[in-house]
Order: structure tokens, then sequence, then C-alpha cells
């Protein structure tokens, strides 16, 4: 790997691509060809990368990969933020310069990415960034908040509401949490106990996870629990279902359990990231940020996110360096 520090060949560029699918091993900072923006595209000189877990799950084995429509050789990452530096014919609404950030489908973590104007997860979707934003928090943005918001849509909550949130100190977990309260709900957030402060800098009010957490539960003198977001897998459900929640008022993101609905950021309201940005930028939601790696540190990024105990986003910085 090119070591920190060194500079880009013109018409150069670097992308972490996999060659064979597996673990944080497989991934390897590789110069490429420049690509370039054709009709109706936009190409983003890529600032950061933000990593979610579905960036190694989905491209963890040959299987899973297909089921995403990926193939060999493979990018990798899929939240970005950066700057515009071309725009084809009939890409309406950009211009050189104009900062954006958005998701492409496991291929962010490169230093150019080309975008759809018009496109989805799969093509690239690109919004224009707030001036007070910058970019290694607008590259956190697109999955984590698009997640968190369809899921608090399926929720539906409102003042009235007391709703605990499993595996609330995650990268799901920091927008749920946020926007929970922001829409007037009392949030209870599981997580471990060395979790506690950091969950009640975000607004929740902490509780570990583990077996007895209903009784846990009860003892907050929180009244009754509305609704539930289980970001882990199944266990908040279960417990949800114990503090008599139904099942129409429990929303999951990691996990198929019958009767319960499932959240997917793919479904997430049009305007959700830019209600989303408007509110960080305004200091109304933070990010908070883990760790920043440089690109040439993305395996030990990975092994980091990957292991799943991470307080807030892990970001891979990838501005020119001096």
């Amino acid at each position: 790997m090119r070591q920190h520090g060194d500079t880009l060949r013109n018409g150069a560029s670097r992308a972490v691509l996999l060659d064979s699918f597996g673990g944080p091993e497989v991934l390897a900072l590789q110069d490429v060809p420049e690509p370039e923006a054709g009709d109706g595209q936009i190409r983003v000189r890529v600032s950061a990368a933000g990593l979610n877990p579905m960036d190694w799950f989905m491209t963890a084995d040959a299987e899973t990969a297909g089921r995403f429509g990926l193939s060999l050789p493979c990018g990798f990452g899929t939240d970005y933020a950066g700057v515009v530096d071309q725009v084809g014919a009939g890409a309406d609404g950009y211009a050189v310069g104009d900062r954006v950030f958005g998701a492409a489908l496991s291929r962010a973590v490169a230093d150019h990415v080309v975008i759809e104007a018009n496109g989805n997860i799969a093509t690239g979707i690109a919004h224009h960034t707030p001036d007070s934003v910058d970019d290694l928090t607008a590259a956190t943005l697109a999955i984590a908040g698009s997640t968190a918001s369809a899921a608090l849509d399926i929720l539906d909550l409102g003042p009235g509401d007391s709703v605990l949130v499993g595996g609330a100190g995650g990268g799901v977990g920091v927008f749920a949490v946020q926007l929970a309260r922001i829409a007037g709900a009392r949030v209870i957030g599981t997580g471990s106990p060395s979790s506690a402060e950091y969950l009640r800098s975000l607004g929740a009010e902490p509780v570990a996870y583990g077996e007895g957490l209903a009784d846990r539960v009860r003892g907050l003198g929180a009244g009754s629990v509305t609704a539930a977001l289980d970001l882990h897998g199944a266990d908040t459900v279960h417990v949800a279902r114990e503090l008599g929640v139904p099942d129409d008022r429990i929303c999951t993101i990691a996990g198929q359990i019958e009767g319960i609905p499932a959240a997917n950021g793919a479904n997430a309201a049009p305007d959700a990231l830019e209600y989303i940005a408007g509110l960080v930028a305004a200091g109304r939601l933070r990010v908070p940020l883990a760790t920043v790696y440089p690109v040439e540190d993305i395996r030990a990024a990975v092994e980091m996110q990957a292991a799943r105990h991470v307080r807030g986003k892990v970001v891979i910085d990838l501005r020119p360096q001096p």
C-alpha cells in the first residue's frame, strides 16, 4: 500500500478494492484509472467515507455479495462526502465546486466516485452539503441517517411516547436516539455499563443490556414503554413484547422476526437526509466520530468498526495530503 502522505500522479486515482470476498485482510488500496463523468452524471473528489456494518457484511462472501449485485473486483464502502469536480451533460442541479454527500454502494472508499445525478443507492445519490457541516461529519449521514429515519417513521413517535432503543450507542443509534428526542419521545437506550455517560450525552436514559433487561427498564420508573427499536438483533424485540409493547410499535433493522416491521434506509422519506443534514447544521443533532483513519489504514478501521463496540462513527479520511 502507498504510504500516508504520498501524492497522486496526474490522471491517477486510488480505490479500496477486493479481488476476493472476505474479511478486512482482503482489502487493498490500489491505483485505478481516474473515472470520468458521463451524461447525467457527476464525479466527486471524495474527502471522507463513513463506515457501516453493511459494508463488511455484504462483501464477506460471494453469496451475500451476489444478493447485493456485487461482483469481483469489488469496491468498498457506501457513505461518502466530497466536492464535485466534473459535471456531465444533463446533470442539472450540480456545478463544479459543489460540496456533496451521499451513498455509492460498495465503492465510496476511493479518491473519486461517479454518481448518477438522479440515481439511487446502487448508482449513487448526492445531496448538497450545508456550509456549516464538515466533510468528515457529512460522510456519516447517508446510510445510518436514512435507516434511523425510516425506522422512526414506522414507530411514528410523539411527545407521549417512551421508546426503548436496543444498541443505542451504535452508528444508527446515534441518529435514532436524537431523532426520537427531537420528536418529543422519552428514550431508554441499552448499552454496556461503561457506555452510560455516552448514552446520556445523546439524550437517552441508559440501561444495561442482557438478562434481566425488562426488570431494569421497569426499575427506571419509566411507566409504560410504548415503542421499541432493535438496532442489533432480536433481544430488544423480545423484551419489548415482555413489556407489553404491541408488535406494530416495534421495529428492527437487523433481524427478520414474524409480525415485527423491519426498517430499510432505502424506504426513508425523500427529504430525510436533507432534514438530518439541516439538523446537524443547526446544531440540533450531533454525530460523534469514534475515530478517523487515513485510507491507508482501511483494514484497521474495518476491524474496529466490525467489532460492534464503537461509540459513534468510524470515518476514512481521503483528503489529499501535503
